[in-house]
């Protein structure tokens, strides 16, 4: 199950009677929040984890595990094994062979059944920093006797719930202006780490005391963010306002910005606007383009309203341009004239 989900099972209480779980995907930041979550269930003075944790990592012998889990507990009631990286649950590429052998193997026979039935001391823990192959045996079965957590990496069209769930948790909200501010911040980002924008909305409650905060406040966190003093750049350029968008273009310079995250902001934004523009000429439109350009309802409206102001052939000429200042740029062959003539072309192209 997804993460909410999960967590939702274990403040329930369903992890007291769980023996076996599997926390897998490329989600880290999931992954760490269940696992703590489970450990402190399981020990809730740090004395108990000390004692009756035992850790693995990598190709482990399954008896050695089922041996290790038969021990019974030393100065604690419970015995835990947790095992990162277990080499059964990697996806084996194949050429056109079945993910698993018709022949019988005793030991994964034997590996599948303690698993159904782990002694009422014993719990192990699972961790992989990837998708499992879930058309094993194993999977099939850590999924039917255990909990299992599907770690999918948040995308910028679905982060509202993580959101709204961690301002839940410090008992606060924000008000409009300030979720569409955080949808433009996630929007512009290369990568989505939740690790960081868990810390950085940490820090609301030190700049304010409000309970509903607003957008200044997250101004005043995420100003450090490259991604996001470029706002007004990427604003200019989708109003098409030329003149506004080389003078932001040039405060970036002076204000030290380097020229490859200034080209891969603008990049991403004219490639956005070139989808939204084919998208809306298939039909599809508002908040209807959030899904298939993997973007936040709101931006994705924004985005779309911005490319019907565009000719599909200024967006095609822009691109080129782009790219063309990306090579020049980076072999010393141009300057930052180069991306001024792309901002030339994108603004007073027709």
């Amino acid at each position: 199950m997804l993460f909410s989900p999960f967590m939702a099972e274990l403040r329930k209480g369903k992890a007291e009677g769980c023996h076996v779980f599997l926390m897998a995907g490329e989600e880290s930041y999931f992954i760490d929040k269940a696992r703590e979550w489970i450990l402190s269930m399981l020990f809730p003075d740090a004395a108990g984890r000390q004692d009756g944790l035992e850790k693995l990592q990598g190709a482990v012998d399954t008896d050695k595990v089922i041996r290790l889990l038969e021990n019974a507990p030393f100065l604690t009631d419970k015995n835990v094994v947790f095992w990162q990286d277990p080499p059964f649950l990697a996806v084996k590429k194949t050429d056109g062979e079945k993910p698993e052998k018709k022949t019988k193997d005793k030991k994964q026979a034997r590996w599948l059944d303690y698993l159904q039935n782990l002694p009422p001391y014993s719990y192990l823990i699972l961790q992989a920093a990837h998708k499992p192959d879930k058309r094993k045996k194993i999977y099939k079965t850590l999924e039917q006797y255990g909990m299992v957590l599907e770690a999918e990496p948040i995308r910028a069209w679905n982060i509202g719930e993580w959101l709204q769930g961690k301002l839940q948790s410090m008992h606060r909200d924000m008000d409009r202006g300030a979720r569409a501010y955080f949808a433009r911040a996630v929007s512009v980002m290369d990568k989505i780490d939740l690790t960081y924008l868990d810390t950085e909305l940490s820090k609301l409650p030190l700049y304010s005391d409000r309970q509903r905060y607003t957008q200044q406040d997250l101004e005043t966190v995420f100003s450090s963010l490259p991604e996001v003093s470029s706002f007004a750049l990427l604003d200019a350029v989708s109003e098409r306002n030329g003149r506004r968008a080389l003078m932001l273009l040039r405060r970036q310079f002076e204000d030290g910005t380097y020229f490859t995250r200034i080209l891969a902001l603008l990049v991403r934004h004219v490639r956005q606007l070139w989808q939204a523009k084919v998208l809306m000429g298939q039909g599809i439109r508002g908040r209807e383009l959030a899904k298939p350009m993997s973007l936040n309802p709101y931006i994705a409206e924004k985005v779309g309203q911005a490319a019907a102001a565009f000719p599909e052939s200024v967006l095609e000429r822009g691109m080129l341009e782009l790219i063309d200042a990306d090579y020049l740029l980076k072999t010393g062959q141009a300057g930052n004239e180069r991306l001024e003539h792309a901002i030339i072309t994108l603004c007073g192209g027709a």
